[in-house]
């Protein structure tokens, strides 16, 4: 069997998004294939009891330096969105309506750009959708998948596998069965891999 991360994921986790500027090329460098996991977070935080960091003033405002930090590490723009939480219900079901399709990289990229880069509101029906069409996308087709009960279960049903298997934030990547919960724990992503023959 071939190496693979399985990278669990929420389009509204800032930690995601740096995850997801360092993921695809960590695992070119170990040959792994990178098996992407949309789960809805606020399910997993209803499920464990977990919250954002963003709900403690002084862990919040210390946790957006240290993504500051990370986003210098990597050479990459992370912009506080001014309307963060988003509900990202909509958005992951539309990651799971466009999974395993030659679409869903860019509508990744289309997403997380909006929310982490330029700053959008992304809670807005009508911003995503402009936000989808600038990058390629038809709209009205996705807007027609989201409500599809295959898309909503298959969503629901990962979210239920990742609780069980002990995960309780985003992002959650598992290795040969190895459990790592964050951007910042990528270096023992890289290790495991490395070790896996």
């Amino acid at each position: 069997m071939s190496k693979q991360i399985e990278f669990f994921f929420d389009v509204g986790s800032p930690a995601t998004y740096l995850a997801w500027t360092q993921l695809p090329a960590l695992a070119a460098r170990h040959a792994a294939d990178l098996v992407y996991r949309p789960m809805l977070l606020g399910g997993v935080f209803q499920a464990t009891g977990n919250q954002s960091p963003a709900t403690i003033a002084a862990k919040g405002a210390y946790t957006r330096d240290d993504f500051q930090r990370f986003a210098r590490r990597y050479g990459v723009t992370l912009n506080h969105n001014p309307y963060f939480p988003i509900n990202t219900l909509q958005l992951m079901r539309g990651a799971e309506a466009l999974h395993g399709t030659d679409q869903f990289d860019v509508y990744l990229g289309a997403v997380f750009q909006a929310i982490w880069v330029d700053e959008q509101d992304m809670n807005q029906p009508d911003v995503v959708g402009r936000v989808l069409a600038a990058a390629g996308l038809d709209p009205a087709a996705l807007m027609e998948q989201l409500g599809d009960p295959e898309v909503k279960q298959r969503l629901k049903e990962t979210t239920e596998e990742a609780v069980r298997r002990g995960v309780f934030g985003a992002p959650t990547m598992f290795v040969d069965g190895e459990m790592f919960f964050g951007q910042d724990r990528l270096q023992f992503v890289e290790e495991k891999l490395a070790a896996c023959h």
